[in-house]
């Protein structure tokens, strides 16, 4: 599908290639440096008193305020999604709670849709509560009067996640961004799952999240989080809340993620091409009640996501047929040999779990027919890894 941010004509692999280094014509390594370090030298008083009051413009005051290797890879975030500004924080989970916790106080009110991310959830529902903060969870096929009606005097943000983590609902992120906006609320995202095809700040959005985790660092041997704005007032308010709770991310995993970033484009587009092609295939097994994977014209949103998405990830979910038990399912993941049983996604390993029973909903009550596992496909041969599920359904009572 086509590139709907590209740059000068050039294409999103070209731009990640080339976005946060110095050039092709500059003199050294391809690659920035790993520019580790805590304590700033200044060459006198006047000097270090100037820098301090310019701390939020890539100014090196302390190792927290981050370096060449932080600013790279906030570059190259922002390129893909399409942001003016990024904040790099140690984890996905903290680039979920920086920008609650930066937006929202006593007293204040959040819309969280009911399929979100577990961890968030659990955010919500502990610190924030204890802090005074009530959240509303919502429907998360909600359309924008259902929104309106939801919004209260002291509603602040509007959090989105689309698709689901587990059950893969698409939202109406413009419906639900210009009742939000009409109402002064701030918008936030997570768009771990859209990466580059959902252009947030195209669709409403005022805060993306992701993971970075996934897909950027891409050989699940990095945790780190990015928060991106497009607004200079959004940048102030989440980069100071990152910088007051402490929040970092170390410039190794920052230099790691930025490699991962080089072939990305590239492991998308195949990964996207595989994960499709088991969809399909087990959409045709006697065995599948239904594959929950927004590119397929069977998802009950797909004409949602073709409007919006651009392409899809790896990630999706199958519902197998009612009469197959917990343990029939645990013996099926169990037999799998190409298939690891791991809760992160974007790797450039499969992996399978199952999520029947990790599901928790509050607000909607989702009958999705059988047990389900969420299926994360990677850079295997796609013939091998559907040999290695014919034989794993082979195990299932008949």
């Amino acid at each position: 599908m086509a590139d709907n941010n590209a740059k000068n004509g050039q294409g999103f692999a070209t731009r990640m290639s080339h976005a946060g280094r110095a050039g092709t014509r500059a003199h050294g390594f391809v690659n920035p440096g790993v520019h580790r370090g805590s304590t700033v030298l200044h060459p006198n008083s006047e000097s270090r008193r100037a820098f301090q009051k310019d701390k939020w413009n890539r100014v090196m005051t302390y190792g927290t305020a981050g370096g060449p290797t932080q600013y790279a890879l906030e570059d190259v975030v922002a390129e893909i999604e399409g942001g003016t500004r990024c904040v790099l924080v140690g984890t996905g989970l903290a680039a979920v709670t920086v920008p609650l916790m930066a937006y929202l106080k006593t007293g204040d009110h959040c819309l969280m849709p009911d399929s979100a991310y577990g961890p968030a959830r659990n955010v919500c529902n502990g610190l924030l509560k204890d802090w005074g903060v009530e959240t509303t969870y919502y429907d998360p096929l909600i359309d924008e009067a259902g929104i309106r009606a939801l919004i209260r005097p002291n509603t602040k943000v509007v959090y989105t996640e689309s698709p689901g983590s587990h059950t893969f609902e698409v939202q109406d992120v413009p419906a639900i961004a210009r009742a939000a906006h009409a109402a002064g609320c701030v918008v936030m995202m997570d768009n771990t799952w859209g990466i580059h095809h959902f252009m947030p700040f195209q669709h409403g959005v005022d805060v993306s999240i992701q993971a970075l985790t996934k897909y950027v660092g891409g050989h699940s041997d990095v945790l780190l989080g990015s928060i991106t704005v497009n607004s200079e007032k959004d940048y102030e308010i989440v980069r100071g809340a990152a910088s007051q709770m402490g929040h970092f991310a170390a410039p190794d995993d920052c230099w790691l993620a930025l490699r991962g970033a080089r072939t990305m484009p590239i492991r998308l587009k195949q990964q996207e091409k595989s994960g499709l092609e088991v969809a399909h295939w087990f959409e045709n097994r006697p065995e599948v009640q239904s594959v929950l994977h927004p590119a397929l014209p069977s998802h009950p949103q797909h004409a949602l996501w073709k409007r919006d998405f651009t392409g899809a990830c790896s990630l999706f979910g199958v519902v197998f047929k009612p009469h197959y038990t917990e343990a029939d399912i645990f013996k099926f993941i169990d037999s799998l040999k190409l298939f690891g049983i791991g809760a992160s996604w974007g790797g450039f390993e499969s992996l399978a779990l199952p999520t029947t029973g990790f599901i928790t909903r509050t607000a909607t009550s989702p009958d999705l027919g059988g047990f389900t596992v969420r299926i994360h496909i990677g850079l295997e041969d796609v013939g091998d890894l559907i040999a290695d599920l014919t034989q794993g359904l082979a195990t299932l009572p008949k």
